[in-house]
């Protein structure tokens, strides 16, 4: 019953102190009356051991007895208040054997390896160093938009041809850019140097480029831009925008792989 306490009977208890010598009565049942249970020791769902488990404590269940006064009971081991998750997380770990933590990091390691030789590997069928590139700016707009996920490709041996997007970099700027080929000039000796321009833009990138330099080789070329999908670049934007964001999601990624039971 919640709430609510039986008494024992007297006789009861005195002869149970009496057979087992226990708190209540250590002289046996020849004593002084043995004083009464506390009520939260009989209360049906009052945070008190049940068996062998512990039962959560109700709201509306009565408060133990003082601290250090008669009859006061210790609460059971393990019967603390809820913990939260990055706790969960550390109890996990520390739960965890030395085989079955070694086993997930290695686990989380082949995952970083394979992740990296896919990308190893979509360099060298491409020929781009950056296959996957995100549009960060709305330059190019209506073509690509902001968070715009590029596929490039950047074979040699094929022309740069105007109103080809290409993705270049310029000295003394770390961020590629992806603008549009305007314009081709090709020298008597067979090379070609190009302007490029973004769709959105009222001028062309000669702003952009480096001082002196009004055109661009084919050596600035990262790739070509051969497909894309819309907007699922936003994550890497945000991340970049928010740091702490993708340092929070890279170890949630982390302890998952890390805490993953294999079942």
């Amino acid at each position: 019953m919640l709430g609510s306490a039986v008494p024992v009977p007297a006789e009861g208890r005195r002869g149970r102190a009496g057979r087992a010598g226990g708190d209540y009565n250590s002289r046996g049942a020849e004593g002084p009356p043995a004083l009464p249970l506390p009520a939260p020791a009989l209360v049906a769902a009052g945070g008190q051991r049940r068996g062998s488990g512990c039962v959560r404590r109700s709201p509306c269940a009565l408060p133990s007895s003082r601290p250090g006064g008669a009859g006061s009971v210790p609460p059971p081991a393990g019967c603390g208040p809820a913990r939260g998750p990055a706790m969960d997380l550390f109890g996990d770990l520390r739960r965890m054997n030395k085989r079955q933590l070694y086993y997930q990091v290695l686990n989380f390691a082949m995952i970083v390896s394979s992740a990296l030789m896919i990308w190893k590997g979509l360099i060298v069928v491409t020929g781009s160093e950056s296959p996957i590139v995100v549009v960060l700016s709305g330059s190019m707009e209506p073509a690509f938009h902001r968070g715009d996920l590029l596929f490039l490709t950047n074979f040699h041996d094929d022309p740069i041809r105007a109103g080809e997007i290409v993705v270049f970099k310029v000295e003394g700027r770390d961020i590629p850019i992806v603008h549009r080929v305007i314009k081709i000039h090709e020298k008597e000796n067979g090379n070609i140097k190009f302007l490029t321009k973004g769709d959105n833009n009222e001028v062309d990138d000669r702003g952009l480029y480096k001082e002196g330099q009004n055109w661009l080789e084919k050596k600035d070329v990262v790739g070509r831009a051969r497909g894309f999908l819309p907007y699922v670049g936003m994550v890497t934007i945000i991340m970049n925008d928010y740091p702490k964001f993708k340092y929070a999601l890279l170890a949630v990624m982390g302890a998952y792989v890390l805490l993953k039971r294999e079942s």
